[in-house]
């Protein structure tokens, strides 16, 4: 009986534990850990989320780390050897106190809670309450401990509201800002300023409900060297099983909640929900709501697709902008394409594209667009030859439109190609490896204004068309001496401008 009181008491005493210093026990998925980890680098950060991933609690968890100086063994980002001071803000006053403030206290407008957030219960100092606003606070004072475990001082968390204005945002020197949902665009300079002196962190952590904001372009479009972009979805937050009913991704969204959540959102707005994709146009380029649907698990097959099935590479070039390719194989039973590798670098040199590429099979046919009969204008060389000269299997012409979805502009218009690769997303012939995040960034964002396919970050998906649209034509297969096109199909060396009829 005396055993049985024990365990139970050692059971609630765990059970209290856990409540109370949620941070010690903080498991973060994949994409949470990115996040935190990229202040090695960046002292910028944007996680701009779907809803329901755990976004406010990531930046709660991360400013936790930080005020108490208790790092986990998983994060690899910068450290504070001293206490912080440190700015938590939100929208309004209110919802700072029902988010920001309950994220990292626990709910605040239940006394029993405090200590049940992101901040052990153990390193909360001294409230001080903010006048006006019920249970609201205007800053807390956060134990913080040395690298051997002993405290050496206070960290001080302020909160603040994006409606109190930019002027009283003005003035501190911070080391941490913490920023919750998507600040106006004078306050975010203000941040960014208020860290600059002391090489300190702004971090952000929001759903793009506002659409293409300034901020919102900069990450996506034009981002700088100390910037970082994560875009998380229900993708990464979804629980998921094989067929035997074994858990392959641990996540705390389930099939049936993701469509009652569904049903709910408006056509419009479930890019933005589900993926935290901002409105930009007219829309995404490709409207599929749950990449799930076009995605498949590698460890479906074993980690290796069959080796019967023809490979294609398709090549889209770069400089400032990234040099992509995609690596695509083609189940002719089903007429599947399943897209299950992707590169992408930008400023590098051929000869570095090319080592990539071989590394992937340097036999498998490359698919490249007409701006690789560009020549070098040093060596008067194409770039396609240049690859060639680098042992990578270049198709002996640029890639032209099959005459299958050719349209009345041509064999180079975009349109045919992409509406040809949506239609295999809608019925289960077009498959991406789970696991290729890059693609899946770049797909998100793949967006078109006034009707037109808007041409940034887009090099991943231009690569895709050309591997999509050439498989029918020249994916090959590999056997005993390598991969062979049918008929033995020889590729002689093309100069610039040498046009291919064959």
């Amino acid at each position: 009986m005396e055993e049985k009181e024990e365990l139970l008491k050692l059971l609630e005493e765990k059970e209290k534990r856990k409540k109370f210093n949620r941070l010690y026990y903080y498991d973060p998925y994949n994409w949470q850990k990115k996040f935190c980890n990229a202040s090695a680098e960046a002292r910028q950060k944007l996680a701009m989320c779907a809803n329901r991933v755990g976004k406010s609690y990531t930046g709660a968890a991360e400013l936790a780390m930080h005020a108490t100086g208790r790092y986990p063994d998983w994060y690899t980002g910068h450290r504070f050897d001293k206490p912080i001071k440190a700015w938590a803000c939100g929208m309004t006053t209110q919802s700072t106190r029902d988010v920001v403030q309950s994220e990292l206290l626990g709910d605040a407008k239940n006394p029993e809670a405090r200590g049940t957030g992101a901040l052990p219960v153990d390193c909360i100092g001294t409230t001080t309450r903010k006048p006006g606003v019920p249970m609201a606070l205007d800053s807390v004072l956060v134990q913080h401990y040395d690298k051997y475990g002993k405290p050496d001082g206070w960290s001080n968390i302020g909160f603040m509201s994006y409606e109190m204005g930019q002027e009283k945002f003005m003035g501190q020197t911070l080391d941490w800002i913490w920023l919750d949902e998507e600040p106006p665009h004078d306050i975010f300079t203000q941040c960014v300023t208020r860290t600059a002196t002391t090489g300190g962190f702004v971090s952000m952590t929001f759903t793009p409900e506002q659409g293409k904001t300034e901020i919102v372009s900069a990450f996506m479009e034009d981002i700088k060297p100390g910037q970082y972009l994560i875009q998380a979805t229900w993708e990464d937050v979804m629980l998921k099983k094989d067929r035997q009913g074994n858990v392959t991704q641990r996540g705390h969204l389930t099939p049936e909640l993701v469509d009652q959540l569904l049903a709910v959102y408006s056509p419009h707005e479930r890019d933005m929900r589900t993926k935290g994709i901002p409105v930009f146009g007219d829309g995404a380029v490709f409207p599929i709501h749950l990449e799930e649907e076009i995605s498949y698990d590698p460890d479906d097959f074993d980690g290796s697709l069959p080796v019967h099935w023809p490979r294609i590479c398709g090549l889209d070039f770069g400089w400032d902008h990234p040099t992509a390719a995609v690596w695509m194989a083609w189940d002719r039973d089903s007429d599947t394409l399943y897209l299950y590798d992707c590169y992408k670098q930008s400023k590098a040199t051929a000869v570095i594209h090319a080592d990539a590429i071989r590394k992937r099979g340097a036999d498998i046919p490359v698919a490249w667009p007409k701006d690789g009969q560009q020549s070098d204008k040093g060596s008067g060389i194409s770039l396609a030859e240049q690859y060639r000269d680098q042992g990578i299997n270049m198709l002996p012409d640029f890639f032209r439109n099959p005459p299958s979805v050719a349209d009345e502009k041509g064999n180079f218009a975009i349109e045919p190609g992409i509406q040809d690769l949506y239609q295999r997303m809608e019925n289960g012939t077009f498959k991406v490896a789970s696991h290729l995040r890059e693609w899946f960034e770049e797909f998100r964002g793949y967006y078109r204004k006034d009707g037109k396919i808007i041409a940034l970050k887009d090099d991943l998906m231009s690569a895709t068309r050309y591997a999509a649209s050439s498989a029918s034509r020249y994916a090959t297969v590999q056997n005993d001496s390598g991969f062979n096109v049918k008929g033995n199909l020889k590729y002689p060396p093309l100069g610039p401008g040498v046009a291919y009829s064959g």
